[in-house]
């Protein structure tokens, strides 16, 4: 869900390690006895600060990317939308391509290598990256950025290991808003830090390296947080994988793939995480030039300004709903009462953004802004679905030591959906528009349809997926 999608926590626990969380301590595992184990902050923010490395290296490069193109690739302003697209979709392809086998690497030698090994790769990759001359360098650093994607693969899995049921909401929602820390802070650095020697001449104008190489310092900067990322990983994280964590005797045959596709439940499961993916994407797709089509051909008819201050809205509303709302609604009604909860608001919230175009075009334009951001507000909860479908593939995992083979084929859906819906939906889009197909609201209809859908097919979520509160008491445990 573009805008900023995702996200986070409820309680303001210090971010202080206690004494039980020393570097020689065991590693919880999710299936400890002890369900009511504290949530250990110190690991789970140093992981989070390893997951925030992926989406600043992806999106710090979009503020000069196409600048880029046009003059270290010698490119014409007509072709550089071209080799934009390509260079991001490489990205993506070869993270779907290497994203399963990550996966499996972590279940049989560690989160943590695989985690150390992936944030390094990335680290040398996207730092070089600002030093291409040709397109083809271009395309091999993005490639090899694409090829250490093992990061987010290993985090998640860590998340879940480090956490209980009970802990595990409170988790994912400093998890997610971590990656929308990431979104936020990458444009912004790549567009402060790029051109240097333009930008501020007093401080770098002298220095010829960054004259001949406008866009490497962005990149150095992120290539720097990736390489701390990497040592404090390396020094500071521990192991979760319940075969590695010392003093541990428990070794099982890793399963196969197709194996961990036929345990029960889990096929389902990752249908609905890959169709509330495909909503986010297209909805990611539609919302920008929603907002800059004019009112009469069924948009909005935004400035570049109001634009920015929308998605800007969107993004704070889902930061707020998943950091304060999350973690105690799951508690409430558990996880799958939350995936039920925002695929039941999902087709009357499109039905109602698009609505909004209505008003302008009846000329109550004083309505619309008053309905327009508040309908954004409230239908940003939708992105608690996000984090409830990982919770729900957490859940539905068949053993810990399957957790990354199982977010890996959830993250390899993710990527495939990611390289063809944005286009997709743009397009349905667009011919909507050209030719008034439902006055303009063709991409709308479709969506309200597949979130209808999504709704449909919430019926059949596996009762192991459902994530139910625990009863706080045994007098509970009668309760309705």
């Amino acid at each position: 869900m573009s805008v900023g999608q995702r996200n986070t926590a409820d309680e303001t626990t210090p971010l202080i390690p206690t004494a039980e969380q020393d570097n020689n301590s065991t590693a919880p595992s999710r299936d400890d006895t002890n369900i009511d184990k504290p949530l250990p902050v110190g690991q789970i923010m140093l992981l989070c600060f390893a997951r925030i490395v992926e989406p600043i290296a992806f999106f710090s490069i979009f503020p000069f990317i196409n600048q880029m193109i046009e003059e270290c690739g010698d490119v014409a302003e007509t072709d550089v939308g071209f080799y934009s697209g390509l260079i991001e979709s490489i990205f993506s392809l070869t993270q779907m391509m290497l994203m399963i086998p990550w996966g499996r690497a972590s279940d049989r030698f560690g989160r943590k290598p695989v985690l150390v090994i992936s944030l390094a790769g990335m680290s040398v990759s996207c730092a070089l990256f600002g030093t291409s001359q040709k397109i083809w360098q271009m395309i091999l650093f993005r490639c090899i950025a694409g090829i250490f994607s093992g990061t987010i693969v290993t985090v998640r899995a860590s998340i879940s290991e480090n956490s209980t049921p009970k802990t595990q909401a409170r988790a994912f929602s400093y998890f997610a808003f971590s990656n929308n820390l990431g979104i936020f802070m990458g444009p912004l650095m790549g567009g402060a830090l790029s051109r240097p020697a333009d930008q501020y001449p007093s401080v770098f104008g002298n220095i010829q390296f960054f004259k001949d190489y406008p866009y490497a310092l962005p990149t150095f900067v992120t290539g720097s947080i990736g390489a701390t990322a990497c040592i404090v990983s390396a020094f500071f994280i521990k192991e979760t994988l319940r075969t590695k964590v010392k003093g541990s005797n428990e070794i099982s045959k890793p399963m196969k793939t197709s194996e961990l596709l036929n345990s029960p439940g889990v096929s389902w499961v990752l249908f609905l995480y890959t169709y509330t993916m495909l909503l986010a994407l297209g909805y990611t797709a539609v919302m920008p030039v929603f907002y800059f089509t004019s009112i009469s051909l069924g948009g909005y008819g935004f400035s570049e300004f109001q634009i920015s201050v929308f998605i800007g809205i969107g993004g704070l509303s889902q930061a707020i709903w998943l950091l304060f709302v999350f973690p105690s609604l799951q508690r409430r009604i558990g996880t799958g009462g939350i995936m039920r909860l925002c695929s039941s608001v999902w087709p009357f919230w499109f039905f109602l953004t698009a609505g909004a175009n209505a008003l302008l075009r009846l000329g109550w334009s004083t309505v619309f802004w008053v309905y327009a951001p508040a309908i954004l507000v409230v239908g940003s909860g939708v992105a608690m679905a996000f984090t409830a479908c990982q919770l729900a593939i957490n859940d539905i995992s068949p053993s810990p030591e399957t957790l990354g083979t199982l977010n890996a084929l959830s993250l390899t859906f993710q990527s495939g959906i990611r390289t063809a819906a944005p286009a997709l939906f743009a397009s349905l889009f667009a011919t909507g528009v050209k030719h008034q197909i439902f006055a303009g609201y063709l991409a709308w209809v479709i969506l309200v349809v597949l979130a209808a859908g999504l709704r449909i097919s919430m019926r059949w979520l596996p009762a192991k997926a459902e994530g139910k509160p625990e009863p706080e008491n045994e007098d509970e445990e009668t309760g309705p």
